[in-house]
């Protein structure tokens, strides 16, 4: 992605999340919390108060598949790119303040008490955007038989320990309720797992940086 781009995204997160936020001090203090708290859906009759919170979510799900879109476009142009076969593919490493969206995910305890929606927990797997910052460092490296070695290796790690974590997490929350409710063992499960693919994510991009910066050291000294 280029600058003007990244820049673009940044801006469109920060203001997503600055009208979302006035959106709830609006239904709080002037809509009785409508949208807010819990409150049954099958009686809903919508009003015009109801606009700020609507716009709000609407907002920031269409943010959220723009983004996605964005990051899907890039990869494809990379890949058609003729350098993209001998070079790996340029990225900036800005892109990594991205990860910052994984706090997103915290809005799932929000939204669980508002309409028991669990989907805001995958947002998690934002904090694996920042392995970016350590892919922009490798942007455009060539891609030796050493490179790609490293890459395997680095690919191998993250893998062992992500499901790692996803097994351990599976047999723990397997074995029965957490807190006495399987509601909350699938919200800590969903948790978990999406975590643990973020944190691959992000192991893939920074084993890789240190494994190669690593062996260009070590060919230096001799």
């Amino acid at each position: 992605m280029q600058r003007k781009t990244v820049r673009g995204f940044v801006a469109a997160g920060l203001g997503c999340t600055g009208l979302m936020a006035a959106a709830v001090w609006y239904s709080v203090t002037y809509n009785e919390s409508r949208l807010v708290e819990p409150m049954d859906f099958s009686t809903y009759v919508f009003r015009p108060q109801d606009l700020p919170m609507i716009l709000g979510i609407l907002a920031v799900a269409a943010y959220a598949l723009c983004l996605a879109a964005a990051v899907v476009r890039a990869a494809f142009r990379a890949r058609r790119d003729p350098d993209s076969a001998v070079y790996t593919r340029r990225v900036d490493p800005r892109l990594g303040w991205l990860g910052l969206l994984g706090f997103l995910g915290f809005g799932g305890f929000w939204t669980y008490s508002v309409d028991k929606s669990v989907f805001p927990f995958l947002f998690f797997l934002f904090f694996g955007f920042f392995g970016f910052f350590y892919e922009g460092r490798l942007s455009h490296t060539f891609m030796d038989e050493r490179f790609r070695e490293n890459r395997m290796r680095a690919q191998l790690s993250a893998s062992r320990i992500a499901l790692g974590i996803i097994f351990l997490v599976t047999v723990l929350l397997g074995r029965g309720r957490l807190l006495g409710n399987l509601e909350y063992t699938f919200i800590a499960y969903l948790a978990a797992v999406s975590l643990a693919l973020a944190l691959w994510l992000f192991l893939s991009e920074y084993l890789l940086y240190h494994y190669d910066r690593d062996g260009d050291g070590g060919e230096s000294e001799d």
